[in-house]
């Protein structure tokens, strides 16, 4: 099961709808003006993912609602996580792939951390929101005592951490020529 969509705020919406439709190449397909339970009222733009109508990512402009002025829009800053602990992460078949993402948002201006975890690959940048977005690919397979090394994690208390990732490397954002 998939889902449909998911459903994020926006500080600015301009930003936004550039960073995942002329970065990230998504499409804005739809909006939604509504009012908002408890007051002011909001656009809901949804960006189609994959070229079908069954995935999307959406983003919601409000206006007019209480306490705007003071709203958080990066996920881990409004819970008071540390970074990147919530954020969200689209497929790419093959590593190729993922590496082309990371040099599509150095060109794009955007710092990117990539990481072979061991059993996935993944590059993560920020939306202009602050949000970590990630591309993965998974490229181990998942055996019986990755299964019982997880059910066993839930019951520990203690620090007990997993192999280190076999590669970690930032990739700076790249310098934008002077026009």
């Amino acid at each position: 099961m998939g889902y449909h969509h998911l459903a994020l705020a926006a500080k600015d919406m301009k930003a936004t709808h550039d960073f995942y439709e002329r970065i990230m190449g998504f499409e804005l397909v739809k909006v939604e003006v509504a009012p908002i339970p408890g007051g002011g009222w909001g656009k809901h733009f949804f960006y189609r993912m994959d070229g079908d109508d069954k995935r999307f990512i959406a983003f919601w402009e409000l206006h007019e609602t209480a306490g705007q002025e003071g709203y958080k829009y990066d996920l881990n800053e409004a819970a008071g996580l540390p970074p990147g602990t919530n954020h969200y992460s689209f497929t790419v078949d093959t590593v190729e792939e993922l590496l082309a993402w990371k040099d599509r948002w150095n060109a794009a201006g955007l710092d990117v951390l990539e990481i072979d975890h061991n059993w996935c690959h993944s590059v993560y940048t920020r939306d202009p929101n602050g949000n970590m977005v990630e591309f993965c690919a998974t490229t181990g397979s998942f055996t019986p005592e990755d299964r019982t090394r997880a059910l066993a994690a839930l019951d520990e208390t203690e620090f007990k951490p997993s192999p280190p990732p076999a590669k970690m490397q930032p990739w700076p954002a790249a310098e934008k020529e002077d026009a």
